[in-house]
């Protein structure tokens, strides 16, 4: 959908890289800048963060520390529709390839800077990392253990979320030059992302003063809780619709738990004592074709290695196979998959220095 579309990418590690491969997987070309000693992504887990995240790219070098490197920049920039660059607030301006510069040779470029803080406000040049961004958007309050506690989670969901909101950005801004036309500068803050999934929570809890949400999908009800298997799995009840729970409590042969829907899911309750009981009695496997049989939202949650052999991921294409150079055939996740085919990648373990005749 994004055949044509010309995308020069300046970011690194994480979020920029995420963001260009949503656009890439949608069919936009990416020329990835990287400074001499490459994007810091190709030495975190032996290189496999940066494979993730950078297939179908080209990868360039440029030192953009040097007149040539701002040089051959601004002549990649001249002929890009997209521009996404992760520097820390004034940087990119500082270099000469800032905005303004490129607008003056190539004045319909969306320009998309992607930052923690924004570009804007007090905490515009602090540094920070995907759990900091968590933590003062309000975001990891919401993820506690038992006990209260906050927990890191193992998911990078500020990076990411922060990628996937400047990729609507960039193509809403795409839409808008082929309406009326112009360019577009579109300031991402991963933290502003992160506080836009607190709709709910900021308006129950100026309402309420309960500042997790809506408190039936809190897991604080017996037709919305995880449970224990028998192996120590878990599986994931979501009944939260009557019909759905009268399936669930018909299937358990269990009428009587009908009533009892959205009553506590805590040890005082005797039905949900009796059900977690039951639940320990069976395994994943059980569990799984009794939910799929009665469509009574009763899933498991599965592991990572589990994912490829899913008969639903694998129907949808969301995992495949991409081929490396130096890796040879590696899992990889499709941003935009049902129906949607993406090549797989060629990925070099080196960037490429820019040839002159290629500037």
């Amino acid at each position: 959908m994004l055949q044509g579309i010309k995308v020069l990418d300046f970011t690194m590690l994480l979020p920029g890289p995420y963001a260009t491969l949503r656009l890439s997987d949608l069919g936009a070309e990416i020329i990835k800048v990287e400074p001499p000693m490459g994007d810091p992504a190709r030495y975190l887990g032996d290189g496999v963060v940066f494979l993730a995240n950078n297939r179908n790219k080209n990868c360039v070098v440029l030192d953009l520390k040097t007149e040539t490197g701002i040089t051959r920049a601004l002549h990649l920039a001249q002929s890009c529709d997209v521009i996404v660059e992760g520097f820390r607030p004034g940087v990119a301006n500082r270099l000469g390839i800032g905005y303004d510069a490129v607008r003056e040779i190539n004045p319909e470029v969306i320009y998309c800077s992607l930052t923690g803080y924004g570009q804007s406000g007090p905490m515009r040049d602090l540094a920070g990392h995907d759990l900091n961004y968590l933590a003062v958007s309000g975001v990891l309050d919401q993820l506690r253990d038992p006990a209260g506690i906050p927990v890191v989670p193992t998911v990078q969901f500020a990076d990411l979320l922060g990628g996937v909101v400047a990729v609507e950005a960039i193509l809403s801004a795409l839409v808008q030059r082929q309406r009326i036309g112009g360019g577009q500068y579109l300031d991402i803050s991963m933290t502003d992302a992160l506080i836009g999934l607190l709709t709910n929570h900021l308006l129950i809890e100026g309402k309420t003063g309960y500042g997790h949400g809506v408190e039936v999908l809190s897991g604080s009800v017996l037709c919305y809780h995880l449970y224990k298997t028998h192996e120590g799995r878990y599986m994931s009840l979501g009944a939260l619709e009557p019909k759905f729970w009268q399936s669930f409590c018909q299937a358990m042969q269990r009428s009587d738990w009908i009533p009892l829907q959205f009553s506590p899911a805590t040890d005082e309750n005797p039905a949900f004592r009796e059900l977690t009981q039951l639940f320990l009695k069976h395994d994943v496997v059980y569990w799984t074709a009794l939910g799929n049989q009665a469509d009574c939202c009763l899933q498991p949650i599965l592991h990572v290695n589990e994912l490829k052999g899913q008969e639903q991921v694998r129907v949808r294409g969301t995992v495949f196979e991409a081929f490396t150079e130096h890796w040879g055939s590696l899992q990889q996740v499709s941003t935009h998959a049902g129906g949607h085919q993406v090549s797989g990648a060629v990925m070099r373990n080196e960037p490429q220095e820019l040839a002159p005749e290629h500037d």
